[in-house]
C-alpha cells in the first residue's frame, strides 16, 4: 500500500520533475565545487530507471485488466443474448437470418429459420422498409395472431474497417395481452343513442285513427329487433324519441352494415300516405356519460337539420354522416314559421340596430332573404343593414336596381364598416348558411351576443353554436320562401317595395330552377304571397338574362363534358371567360337537361381556390359527394370550395368522390 502511495507521487508528474532535477545539476556542475553533481547524477540515474520499471509494470496491469474486462464484457454479452428473455433475432441487411434466440424460435412453433427472411414470416418487416428507418426501428406487426412492437439497431460489424457490413438487431415485445385489454376497454365503452321518429306529426295525421298505434308498435319493435343483440337498454322518453344505452363494439357492427334500420323502417306500410324515417345520433368517447348524452343531442339536431333519415356519430371532436337517401318531407304545418316569427319579432324590438349578412359570394337567394328581413325591421323602426363586402355577377343586376332608389341609400356596409358599427347587443341575422366559415364577415359573428340563423340548407358538422334562434327548414327551397313566410306573420298587413318583392320571388325562381326542383305546396304559396304583392314576373326574369357570349361559353362548357359511370357529367369552365362562378351553376343546370344524365359537376378556377357546383335530378346525392371535399348544400344543388389546389387536382378528387360514393351505393343494394 506505501509503494503504491510513494508511487503514485511521482508517477503523475515523473517526467517533469526529472527534468527538474536534471536541470539543476547541470547548473551545479558548472560551478567551482563540480564534484558535488556526482551524487546527484546518481540518484537521477537510479530515479530514472525506477520510473521506467513502474511505467513498464502499470502498463502489464492496465493491459491485463482490459483483457479480462473484455473477456467479461465478451462473456457477459454472450450470455444476454443466449438467455436474453425476449425473443431477439440477427438478421443481415437482405433480410436472411443469420442468428435467432430460443424465444424467438418459440413464435414460429420450433421451425428451423435460418438463411431464411425475415420478410417471408412478418412482410412488415422487409429490409428495404427497415433501411429507411436507420437508425433505430419502431413498428407494431402481427405473427400467429399475437401483437408485438418490434425494436432494433443497426450494428457495426468491423469498426475499423472504412468498408464495415452492417447487421440488424431485432427485438420483439408481445403486446398481446395490451392490445387485447385496450380493445376490451375500447369495446365496453359506453355509447348513447337518440332515435328520433321523423315529422311524427304528418305521419300520424296521415293514417286513421285506429292504426295509430298499430303503426308505433311497428316502429318500436324494428327499433328493440335491431338493437336486441346489443344488451343494451332502450328507453322511450317522449312520443316520438328514444333513449340507446349500450356498448361501443355493436356501433362498429351497425356501420359495418350501414345502418340497414334506416332501410328497414322505411318498409312500414300500415296506411301511412308518408314513408316513416327515422335520425339517429351518437355520442361516443366522450369524457363522460353525460358527455356522450349531450353529443347525442347534439347530432340529433344536426341530422334533422340535414332533413332527417339520417344517423349522425360525435366521435370525440369528429363527426360521421350515414343515411340522407330520401328527398326532405316539406311539412303542412306553419306553426314553426309562426313561433319563429314571433320570437324574431321580439329580438328585432330589444336590438338598437341589426345587421343582415349572408354567405360569401352572394347570391340572389342570399340578398332577396335580407332584403325581406330589410323590411321587416324598418317596419319596426329599427335601423338595419346589409353586410355585402363586394358585388359579383350574379347579383349586379338587383343592385343596380337598388342604387336607383333612394329608400337604400346606405343600405350595405362593407365589412370593415361593420366591424367599426358592430357592439354586443347588435342583432346579426345570417340567411342562406349556417356554417361560420361561409359567412361574409366571420369576425362579426365573435363580436355579438345576438346572432339568429335562417337557413334551408342540411346542417354539417361545422355550425354556428352561438345563436339564439335558430331556423333551418330543409325541406324549404330557398331562405326566401322562409322569410317570405315569417313575413307574414310578424305583421297583419304588410307591404313589400316591388324591389323587395321581386328580390324574394327572384331567390325562388333561381334555387327551384323555375319551380322545378325541391318544390312544395307552401312554395307556391310564398310564390302567390308574393305576387299578390305586385311581383312583375317580366322584370324578374330580366335578372337572369344572359347575352350571347355568355350563352356560348356555357354550351361550349355543356360540350366539353367528361361522362363518369355513363349517366354523370364533369366538366370545366375556362378560365379566361368573366363571371366563372355564375356559367359554372348555369352550366350544370343545363347539363341535367341532357338525355340520360342524372347529376352534373362543373368547375371553375378563382384566385387560388377551386368552385364546384353540383346539380342532380335526386337520384345521386351530389350533398354527400361534395361533403367529402368540404362542401355542402342539398340533396339536388350543392357546392364546395377548395383553397390551394389546381382544377385538374380538384378534378381527380371530385371524381375519386363519385367512385367512393357509387360504390358505397353498390354495397348498399
Amino acid at each position: 500500500m506505501d509503494n503504491k502511495k510513494f508511487s503514485g507521487i511521482f508517477i503523475p508528474r515523473a517526467s517533469l520533475y526529472l527534468w527538474i532535477i536534471f536541470i539543476l545539476l547541470i547548473i551545479i556542475s558548472t560551478l567551482k565545487f563540480w564534484y558535488a553533481a556526482i551524487p546527484g547524477y546518481a540518484v537521477l540515474i537510479f530515479l530514472v530507471y525506477y520510473n521506467f520499471k513502474s511505467n513498464h509494470i502499470r502498463r502489464k496491469e492496465i493491459t491485463k485488466y482490459i483483457e479480462n474486462l473484455t473477456f467479461n464484457i465478451d462473456t457477459a454479452t454472450k450470455d444476454t443474448l443466449l438467455n436474453f428473455p425476449m425473443p431477439l433475432v440477427v438478421i443481415e441487411l437482405d433480410g436472411t437470418i443469420v442468428w435467432y434466440n430460443s424465444y424467438f424460435r418459440r413464435i414460429f412453433d420450433g421451425e428451423d429459420l435460418l438463411e431464411k427472411t425475415i420478410n417471408s414470416f412478418a412482410e412488415e418487416l422487409h429490409p428495404d422498409k427497415l433501411v429507411d428507418e436507420m437508425p433505430n426501428i419502431s413498428r407494431d406487426i402481427i405473427i400467429n395472431g399475437r401483437h408485438y412492437s418490434v425494436l432494433g439497431n443497426f450494428v457495426k460489424t468491423d469498426e475499423k474497417s472504412e468498408a464495415a457490413s452492417y447487421i440488424l438487431m431485432l427485438y420483439f415485445i408481445d403486446n398481446t395481452e395490451l392490445v387485447e385489454t385496450k380493445k376490451r376497454y375500447d369495446d365496453e365503452k359506453t355509447a348513447i343513442g337518440l332515435f328520433v321518429i321523423d315529422n311524427y306529426d304528418e305521419l300520424t295525421q296521415s293514417m286513421e285513427d285506429a292504426k295509430r298505434p298499430q303503426m308505433m308498435a311497428e316502429i318500436e319493435k324494428k327499433i328493440i329487433q335491431w338493437m336486441g343483440m346489443t344488451g343494451g337498454i332502450i328507453k322511450k322518453f317522449e312520443r316520438d324519441k328514444y333513449l340507446f344505452v349500450f356498448e361501443l363494439k355493436y356501433l362498429r357492427e351497425f356501420e359495418e352494415k350501414k345502418f340497414e334500420i334506416l332501410d328497414t323502417i322505411k318498409e312500414i306500410n300500415i296506411g301511412n300516405k308518408i314513408p316513416v324515417t327515422l335520425s339517429l345520433g351518437f355520442g361516443i368517447n366522450g369524457k363522460s356519460i353525460v358527455e356522450n348524452f349531450y353529443n347525442a343531442g347534439a347530432c340529433i339536431d344536426i341530422a334533422l337539420g340535414r332533413g332527417g333519415d339520417h344517423v349522425v356519430i360525435k366521435d370525440g371532436d369528429n363527426f360521421r354522416f350515414f343515411g340522407g337517401k330520401t328527398r326532405e318531407l316539406e311539412k303542412r304545418t306553419k306553426v314553426k314559421a309562426r313561433v319563429i316569427a314571433y320570437a324574431l319579432r321580439e329580438l328585432i324590438d330589444q336590438s338598437p340596430e341589426v345587421m343582415i349578412m349572408g354567405h360569401e359570394n352572394c347570391d340572389i337567394d342570399s340578398l332577396g332573404s335580407a332584403l325581406g328581413l330589410y323590411r321587416i325591421i324598418k317596419n319596426r323602426g329599427k335601423v338595419a343593414y346589409i353586410v355585402l363586402n363586394h358585388s359579383n355577377p350574379t347579383i349586379d343586376k338587383l343592385i343596380n336596381k337598388l342604387s336607383k332608389v333612394h329608400d337604400y341609400d346606405n343600405l350595405f356596409l362593407s365589412r370593415n364598416e361593420a366591424l367599426d358599427r358592430i357592439s354586443r347587443k347588435t342583432l346579426l341575422i345570417v340567411v342562406d348558411t349556417h356554417r361560420p366559415g361561409f359567412t361574409d364577415s366571420p369576425e362579426l359573428l365573435r363580436l355579438t351576443n345576438q346572432i339568429v340563423v335562417i337557413d334551408h340548407h342540411r346542417r354539417g358538422a361545422d355550425f354556428i353554436q352561438e345563436a339564439v334562434l335558430t331556423y333551418q327548414e330543409t325541406y324549404a327551397s330557398s331562405t326566401c320562401e322562409l322569410i317570405t313566410e315569417i313575413l307574414q306573420y310578424v305583421e297583419e298587413k304588410v307591404k313589400l317595395h316591388p324591389i323587395e318583392a321581386e328580390s324574394l320571388y327572384a331567390g325562388i325562381v333561381v334555387d327551384t330552377k323555375n319551380f322545378t326542383f325541391k318544390t312544395g305546396v307552401r312554395t307556391f304559396e310564398a310564390a302567390a304571397f308574393l305576387r299578390r304583392q305586385g311581383v312583375d314576373t317580366v322584370s324578374v326574369k330580366q335578372l337572369f338574362q344572359n347575352d350571347l357570349h355568355t350563352y356560348v361559353n356555357i354550351s361550349n362548357i355543356v360540350k366539353d363534358a367528361e361522362i363518369i359511370n355513363g349517366n354523370i357529367a364533369i366538366s370545366v369552365c375556362p378560365s379566361n371567360i368573366k363571371n366563372m362562378q355564375l356559367i359554372a351553376a348555369q352550366a350544370a343546370d343545363q347539363l341535367l337537361s341532357l338525355s340520360g344524365l342524372i347529376a352534373a359537376f362543373v368547375l371553375s378556377h378563382t384566385g387560388n381556390e377551386v368552385i364546384i357546383s353540383g346539380r342532380s335530378l335526386g337520384d345521386i346525392n351530389v350533398q354527400m359527394i361534395l361533403e367529402k371535399l368540404g362542401g355542402g348544400g342539398h340533396l339536388t344543388i350543392a357546392g364546395a370550395q377548395i383553397q390551394g389546389i389546381s382544377v385538374d387536382e380538384a378534378k381527380e378528387k371530385l371524381r375519386c368522390a363519385i367512385i367512393e360514393y357509387i360504390e358505397s351505393l353498390n354495397k348498399d343494394a
